[in-house]
């Protein structure tokens, strides 16, 4: 049942007097009544994960988590495409070191938006790092590649800033941010949290990636509050208007 709900439905609240796929129904417990019109006793049958497509097709959604941990650049974020809530990872890895070759490759298929984003990550990352460890040239002195997969995909709009910074950051320290963690929010260059879009949608995605930890800019906290309680259970979720409350949940915990 829960792998019906998370894998063919992209809402977790199903409306009032929808019919639902129960246990017992699951298992065939009710499929031995005799049928009003041919006398017949029908045939029982078990439906479990192994064939629940032979009867329903293939998932229309599935887990986007593809790491147990992630690696040291890595960090997941969560997107609002026209399919619904999607979480995505933004990569970032070292490609070479000389002194005054600090830049940025950015790939993808990010549009304007988002390339900007990167961008504005690169500055504000630059000089949290800068304030936090001056002596750390690393920012200065490397060239990087930031990455957004699937790259076959077209991405754009605004609110993987926040993401972009904590994976540039996770580099430079060498720390991985904590693994059940999933964060969504536009960068102002002074490090200010914007409002998103897609709170609904992108909570239901995080869940569906077994995200136990969300990070929503402030403003978006009305936005959550009015969702169900279902979709909100099981969920840590932390509102900031700052990218140094981000850096604090993100590498503030212990191994």
């Amino acid at each position: 049942f829960r792998k019906t709900l998370d894998d063919y439905y992209e809402e977790s609240n199903l409306s009032e007097g929808s019919t639902v796929l129960t246990d017992d129904l699951a298992t065939g417990d009710l499929t031995e009544s005799t049928t009003e019109q041919s006398g017949e006793v029908a045939e029982k049958f078990m439906i479990d994960e192994s064939n629940l497509s032979d009867y329903i097709g293939k998932p229309v959604f599935q887990a986007e988590k593809i790491y147990k941990q992630t690696p040291v650049g890595v960090v997941m974020g969560l997107a609002w495409t026209s399919m619904g809530g999607s979480t995505l990872y933004i990569e970032t890895t070292f490609v070479e070191e000389g002194e005054g070759k600090g830049g940025l490759h950015i790939t993808g298929r990010l549009g304007d938006v988002m390339k900007e984003s990167a961008e504005i990550a690169h500055t504000v990352a630059r000089r949290i790092m800068l304030e936090k460890e001056p002596e750390n040239k690393f920012f200065a002195n490397s060239k990087l590649h930031l990455h957004v997969p699937a790259g076959a995909t077209p991405k754009d709009g605004p609110s993987a800033g926040c993401t972009m910074i904590t994976s540039l950051l996770s580099l430079a320290s060498k720390k991985p941010v904590r693994k059940d963690l999933a964060m969504t929010g536009e960068v102002t260059l002074t490090g200010r949290i914007l409002a998103i879009g897609g709170v609904k949608e992108k909570t239901i995605a995080a869940k569906r990636s077994q995200v136990k930890v969300i990070i929503f800019p402030e403003a978006n906290r009305r936005d959550f509050d009015e969702l169900a309680e279902n979709v909100k259970e099981g969920l840590e979720v932390h509102f900031v208007n700052e990218y140094e409350q981000i850096f604090e949940l993100a590498f503030g915990y212990d191994h």
